[in-house]
């Protein structure tokens, strides 16, 4: 990408209003973890730059970024409020360092995940109870109508009753529905469903939800393919709330 056109992308966030005031005192912190095992997203880069823009909105959190698993010690998470995975595969993390990362929501702090990271850990049981559901392909990359299954939840009450959005569509697996708060799916009367690739579920085609492991609290989005949903200030502002709430902040 080149350098124009990045910042050209980046300037969405900068425009955002910051949902409070600016904390006083220490800010917290969340790791992005952003280690590619399997497929690599080429908007890495670009989310890492939106999320340090968001972070500084906000006066409550900065974002670290790192793609070391070593980072996962018991000592290296404690400074942290929650973790964000933008991952695939199976990544290269030692089973005390995946028993650090559980212990440390388990504990009370959050997880997020964007897009991929529900295409990551398929070896690893333990994952799919955290995060709670696999990516089983993606038949629809086009714009698509989103519903907002509750639209009093305080995390997409901005958004309405719906909203148009241009993405690459995840279909989800194995989704634990009964213990998951879903907030955003897909229309179904938006997209093709006799389209080659499509699996149709009871639970539809779930595309953000919230739950608990734990004392922890978990956000999950299958958005964040395109760069232009970064860009979006509706995205942007979905990631705070989701930030916020994992660390027991507002909203």
């Amino acid at each position: 990408m080149r350098r124009r056109d990045f910042i050209a992308l980046l300037g969405g966030a900068a425009a955002i209003v910051p949902l409070g005031g600016h904390a006083e005192g220490p800010r917290e912190r969340v790791l992005y973890f952003t280690h590619s095992a399997g497929y690599r997203h080429d908007v890495i880069p670009l989310s890492k730059a939106i999320l340090t823009q968001l972070a500084s909105n906000s006066g409550v959190f900065e974002v670290t970024a790192t793609e070391d698993p070593s980072e996962f010690s018991t000592d290296n998470l404690g400074r942290y409020a929650a973790v964000m995975f933008y991952t695939s595969g199976e990544l290269p993390m030692s089973d005390a360092q995946k028993n650090t990362l559980l212990n440390f929501v388990r504990s009370g702090r959050g997880f997020l995940g964007v897009h991929s990271a529900t295409d990551t850990f398929y070896t690893w049981p333990d994952y799919l109870d955290l995060v709670g559901g696999y990516f089983n392909g993606h038949p629809w990359h086009q714009t698509v109508t989103i519903g907002v299954v509750d639209p009093s939840n305080p995390l997409v009450a901005f958004l309405g009753n719906s909203l148009q959005l241009e993405d690459e569509i995840y279909q989800i697996s194995d989704f634990d529905y009964r213990r998951s708060r879903v907030l955003l799916r897909l229309d179904p009367s938006s997209v093709d469903l006799g389209k080659t690739g499509v699996h149709q579920r009871f639970y539809g085609w779930p595309l953000a939800w919230t739950r608990f492991h734990g004392e922890g609290r978990v956000f999950y989005t299958a958005l964040g393919h395109e760069p232009s949903v970064w860009q979006d200030a509706r995205f942007q502002r979905l990631l705070t709330n989701a930030i916020l709430w994992s660390m027991r902040r507002s909203p």
